[in-house]
């Protein structure tokens, strides 16, 4: 035991998590940090969609691709957290009519199924929907609960040895000698202590506080919070997953969650994901597209107002044109700093394939041979994370 490998990963959300439980299948010793509890951060506020993909067959094929990939994956190993309850994409206008031939064209490149309705067909099947729709189109959309979800890969990893230390906020990171990145500090803030941790490799997975770690030492990252604003409802008034037949724009998307319904998101940029202002301007905006999509929205009690700040590669633009898949960076490569790597952007339903290809990376970097064994393993309940 004491000649295996150790790494040490930052954050314990969706990807921390799931990369936890890959080390962990392939013999590495994994010890996770985490400032709060599991997915205490972006992946705790997620709207909860189990993307096909076909929000971005368009505009970001790259991402529709690793969505629908996935979500297929997710289907089969983590079936307890997830309702297959399918989505539809609806025009309500011309404009998003006009949209249509570009979404089937896409969604043909991708690989994305999807089935064209009529208005009657699609209100037979929503009978909430705006009546004034002019047509839909069936896509392989699902729910997942995020705590669920994050919780099941954590449980499944602590079964293969992990340790999850959560409440452990990192305040820096160390180099040693030849400047490889071995040693970080953080505060345990169970016993108010600050406490030192070492090993083979660090891995941050942080979403959108990457660029904060990775600052303690220099390091780059090429990553920009962009927060949206969401709005729950404390009623289920539909029970497909229910988009706007458009480009990705503001409140384009209502969607089932237990016994309610969640409308998403705003998008806008902060400097500090720490600090995000909820304003009754985004709150206005969010119901109104919800009303746009169920007119019965307006005669409905809000649930809460909430935020998320998503961790968007930079590719040169803003906003909504950032792409939603994912980077790992090698720090070795990018910035001359042996012994950290960061992975952010994606998804929470590209967790599995990020945590992979994260995994390998790390392996190559420490000479195991080890494949990747998640497409495979079911999780353990997530019952079983505090057991």
């Amino acid at each position: 035991m004491n000649s295996r490998p150790s790494i040490l990963i930052i954050g314990a959300g969706f990807t921390g998590c799931a990369l936890a439980h890959d080390l962990s299948l392939r013999g590495v010793n994994v010890t996770v940090l985490e400032r709060g509890e599991i997915a205490s951060g972006t992946s705790g506020r997620t709207h909860g969609l189990l993307h096909s993909g076909a929000r971005y067959c368009v505009t970001d094929p790259e991402a529709a691709i690793e969505c629908i990939t996935e979500s297929r994956i997710l289907s089969q190993i983590a079936a307890q957290c997830i309702e297959y309850n399918g989505g539809l994409f609806v025009a309500l206008n011309d404009q998003d009519l006009a949209y249509s031939a570009a979404f089937e064209q896409g969604a043909q490149a991708t690989g994305i199924p999807i089935e064209r309705l009529s208005p009657q067909q699609a209100l037979q099947r929503e009978p909430n929907l705006n009546p004034n729709l002019l047509a839909a189109y069936t896509v392989p959309d699902g729910t997942f609960d995020p705590l669920r979800l994050a919780l099941a890969f954590a449980a499944t990893a602590r079964q293969n040895g992990a340790v999850f230390l959560t409440h452990h906020e990192v305040q820096a990171l160390h180099a040693d000698g030849q400047g490889r990145i071995t040693k970080l500090t953080a505060w345990n803030r169970h016993t108010g202590q600050q406490q030192t941790f070492t090993a083979d490799l660090i891995i941050s997975a942080t979403g959108a506080w990457a660029g904060q770690i990775a600052a303690m030492v220099g390091a780059s990252t090429v990553v920009k919070p962009t927060p949206g604003i969401m709005v729950a409802y404390n009623q289920r008034l539909v029970h497909h997953a229910i988009n706007r037949l458009c480009p990705p724009d503001d409140g384009d998307i209502l969607i089932p969650q237990r016994r309610m319904v969640v409308i998403g998101t705003t998008s806008f940029e902060v400097e500090n994901p720490d600090y995000i202002p909820i304003t009754a301007e985004q709150t206005e905006q969010m119901q109104r597209a919800a009303e746009a999509l169920v007119p019965a929205i307006a005669n409905t009690q809000r649930r809460g107002v909430y935020m998320s700040a998503r961790p968007l590669i930079v590719s040169g633009s803003s906003g909504r044109s950032l792409s939603r898949t994912f980077k790992c960076y090698d720090h070795e490569a990018l910035d001359g700093l042996p012994g950290l790597i960061t992975i952010t952007g994606g998804k929470a339903t590209t967790c599995r394939i990020m945590a992979e290809k994260t995994a390998d990376l790390a392996c190559q970097k420490l000479g195991l041979s080890a494949p990747c064994r998640t497409k495979d393993v079911p999780l353990r309940s997530y019952r079983l994370y505090y057991s």
